[in-house]
């Protein structure tokens, strides 16, 4: 998962590929609860790794319930509805509407001492209408804040079940899930639930009753305003169950299908169009704008159809959720696109309707905002953005389909973390997919002379932006070592074997760590006797070449670190930035003597000293690729300057020349 503070996405302009989803947040977070408070003990398969499982999992926990996971799989022994530890216990739960509404509902059933808090968000999300019902039927629910919102303190019952509970069904189809969730706890007798109004979000209440049905208890509906949980109905374990991939998921990647799969279909993996989920309806909406979607058993495939996509008006309200990557296709859209009925969104995350209304305009929509709905015209001149994310995980998945509008116009996701929420690795998947021309994909180069700290500022630097890393120099040291474990010896005569194997090195750089075919060889490779086989290899023009080309192979999305001597003016001379970093050599002889003496090494500065410059005197001075600054690198001299400095100030060079900072 990307953890920087943004990401800056380069012009996008295909997709191929094949994408695994992510397990359901909605089915993940029910069955958590359900297998916590059913009788037996329930394995989960393909359960998702996210932060709102996480927090339900913590809970869980906290309540005395049996959690033992191993990857996508869990094992949870039910608590057959009695709370082992009924506090005084706070439960944590960030922003996670699927934990918070269920387990304030069980818990308020159950009774005990507990308090219910989140993030601050979490503290802005109503809840009155859900802890109004639960009143209703004797509930003990304190507001410790705002009156209807969380926090909350949850007391001992005294449940009163002959008369229905009436809950609103116009503001979160949650409150009616968390209700029918928690009363078969309590179904001594029929109880009632009628829904005052419409109901929204009417799919996520079937998800609810479908996987009720699988741990023992059937609802009986009436339209959508009754439901009557039976007498006697008590929650049983299914022993096994599988999630779903998650449909509001697939709505990003079908949504790129039908931008950018211009070649061949994108494949979505992990969930069909039988899906019990809403939001595979979303599937209905893509086709309206143009898509070509075919649906296996457990996969899409998605194609580009019509172009420009075709303006749809729509009613949401059967796919809250996935609609909002409706209003980032719109951009891409023949005319106005209209999404009604979707004043959820309000109650969300953040502001849903204002926040896409906002980041939509930024790239260059028209865009009108209701109460309950959002017009999108596609841009007349797309604009640079940098979108702000609320964090909300939907906002930067939605957005990050902007960068493959047909301007070339750079895209930066601000807090791409909150992607953590439902899809960890969605970027990462988005990556893997997308295509662009080489010279899109942007190279920030570091070159200078031994000892400048060129790696250290290098690896921090593709650190903060989230791109990947090179070391070129320890290409060489990595290609002596694979050849002395080949029993290559470093000359002419096994040249060309020497120049196969380099070009095929398995070698990733993570941070300052050298992994080379799944070993850490960091330390290996750091060796006096490393090095001079790094000079051996590197006088052999065929090894030469094939490191070139290597080198090369790098470059991938979302963007490049590289450093070296040669960096900016022949491995990548098209790089965007180009840092020619260096320092004294007696500035740089007393960092080389510190940090060998703090590794035993004994050493002396003055002749450190000498042996960097002429160092120096030999690079500058070599035939091939001799050292000097690129022309149009920037020099960056650190010698008064501290790893932090340096790295401030390249990134203050890297924002000057992204074109939506002055958007």
């Amino acid at each position: 998962m990307f953890s920087t503070e943004f990401l800056d996405l380069p012009p996008l302009q295909t997709a191929a590929g094949t994408v695994h989803l992510p397990g359901s947040k909605s089915i993940s977070n029910r069955v958590l609860l359900l297998a916590a408070l059913s009788a037996g003990r329930t394995t989960v398969h393909d359960l998702l790794d996210s932060d709102d499982t996480r927090v339900m999992l913590d809970a869980l926990r906290q309540l005395g319930c049996g959690v033992k996971r191993s990857g996508s799989t869990a094992h949870i022994t039910g608590l057959d509805g009695r709370i082992a530890a009924p506090g005084p216990l706070k439960l944590f739960l960030g922003n996670a509407g699927t934990a918070m509404r269920p387990l304030t509902a069980a818990l308020a059933v159950l009774g005990g001492d507990f308090e219910l808090d989140g993030v601050p968000r979490m503290r802005e999300r109503p809840i009155g209408d859900l802890v109004d019902a639960l009143r209703q039927l004797g509930c003990s629910i304190e507001d410790l804040g705002q009156p209807g919102y969380p926090p909350l303190r949850i007391g001992r019952p005294q449940l009163r079940l002959d008369a229905p509970i009436r809950v609103r069904g116009d503001v979160s189809s949650q409150f009616l899930t968390a209700l029918l969730l928690a009363l078969p706890l309590v179904a001594r007798q029929d109880i009632v639930i009628e829904v005052v109004g419409e109901l929204i979000s009417k799919p996520y209440v079937e998800i609810t009753l479908s996987l009720l049905a699988r741990f023992g208890v059937a609802v009986r509906r009436e339209g959508w305003q009754r439901f009557t949980l039976p007498a006697g109905s008590r929650l049983q374990s299914p022993g096994e169950i599988h999630v779903e991939a998650d449909a509001s998921s697939a709505s990003y990647f079908i949504a790129l299908g039908a931008i950018a799969a211009t070649a061949a279909p994108l494949r979505i993996e992990g969930v069909g169009e039988s899906s019990i989920q809403g939001d595979i309806r979303f599937i209905d909406a893509a086709r309206q704008m143009g898509a070509e979607v075919t649906s296996f058993a457990n996969a899409l495939e998605v194609r580009r159809g019509a172009w420009p996509l075709k303006a749809i008006d729509l009613d949401c309200n059967h796919i809250p959720d996935a609609a909002m990557t409706l209003a980032v296709m719109a951009l891409y859209a023949d005319g106005t696109t209209t999404l009604r009925n979707i004043a959820s969104w309000r109650v969300k995350e953040t502001d849903r309707i204002a926040a896409m209304a906002i980041e939509l305009r930024k790239l260059g929509a028209q865009v009108e905002e209701g109460a309950d709905f959002l017009r999108v015209a596609p841009p007349a001149r797309w604009r640079p953005a940098a979108i702000h994310t609320y964090d909300d995980h939907r906002v930067a998945m939605c957005f990050s389909l902007a960068a493959f509008n047909p301007a070339g116009v750079h895209v930066r996701i601000l807090d791409p973390r909150c992607v953590g929420k439902t899809f960890p690795d969605y970027f990462e998947a988005l990556f893997d997919t997308a295509r662009t021309d080489t010279p899109h994909i942007p190279v920030i180069c570091v070159d200078g002379p031994t000892a400048s700290g060129k790696g250290t500022l290098a690896s921090q630097l593709a650190q903060t932006l989230g791109y990947h890393y090179l070391d070129s120099g320890a290409l060489y040291r990595i290609t002596g070592l694979a050849a002395r474990r080949a029993g290559l010896a470093l000359d002419t005569a096994h040249e060309q074997s020497i120049a196969r194997l380099a070009a095929t090195l398995p070698v990733r750089f993570e941070g300052e760590r050298v992994i080379l075919g799944g070993e850490d060889v960091s330390e290996a490779i750091r060796s006096e006797a490393a090095g001079m086989d790094a000079s051996q290899v590197s006088a052999l023009p065929s090894v030469r070449s094939a490191l070139v080309e290597l080198q090369q192979s790098f470059r991938r999305l979302p963007g490049l670190v590289a450093d070296g001597r040669d960096m900016g003016t022949v491995i990548f001379p098209d790089a965007p930035l180009k840092v020619f970093l260096t320092a004294s050599a007696a500035r740089r002889a007393e960092r080389r003597h510190k940090q060998l003496i703090s590794k035993g090494i004994p050493a002396k500065i003055d002749v450190l000293r000498a042996d960097l410059e002429a160092r120096d005197a030999r690079d500058t001075q070599r035939a091939v690729a001799p050292l000097k600054p690129a022309q149009d690198a920037l020099l960056l001299d650190n010698s008064d300057q501290g790893i932090a400095e340096s790295v401030a100030q390249v990134l203050g060079w890297w924002e000057d020349k992204q074109s939506f900072r002055h958007a």
